[in-house]
């Protein structure tokens, strides 16, 4: 397993709704590092990452991301993967916020994060808000 790998797969750790160590995950990112939600564009920094991935664990405190398959080439890391968890908090969408359903969510993603000298610089989130909305009962079936 390469240092890069070996990084990117503690990041996830953190983030795992039993652990919690959302600041932490957010500390594994460079300075200028940011965190860049793809389906809607809005782009974090510093803090903030944490505490995004603090907020979708209040959603799913269960949280849970399955690493399926994790490609590196150089300082260059794909994970292809399926987020899952039950929908037990609120959850905020950008039309407004969405009360606990008790639905499990299990929504495929693809990351793509780019690294340099121990940290990451930037990491794109290819997620799939149609599935999820409609695990939750809310998107069109």
């Amino acid at each position: 397993m390469t240092d890069n790998e070996q990084l990117i797969r503690e990041l996830y750790a953190c983030a795992e709704g039993d652990r919690g160590e959302f600041q932490k995950a957010a500390s594994f990112f460079a300075n200028d590092g940011f965190m860049l939600d793809m389906p809607t564009g809005k782009k974090f920094r510093g803090r903030a990452i944490g505490d995004s991935l603090e907020d979708f664990a209040s959603a799913f405190p269960d949280v849970h991301r399955e690493l399926l398959d994790i490609y590196v080439a150089g300082d260059v890391v794909v994970v292809e993967l399926a987020t899952r968890g039950t929908h037990r908090g609120e959850l905020i969408l950008p039309s407004g916020s969405l009360a606990p359903t008790g639905k499990r969510i299990d929504v495929p993603s693809c990351d793509v994060y780019h690294v340099r000298n121990g940290k990451v610089t930037s990491f794109h989130c290819y997620n799939t808000p149609s599935a999820l909305l409609q695990q939750l009962g809310i998107g069109p079936g």
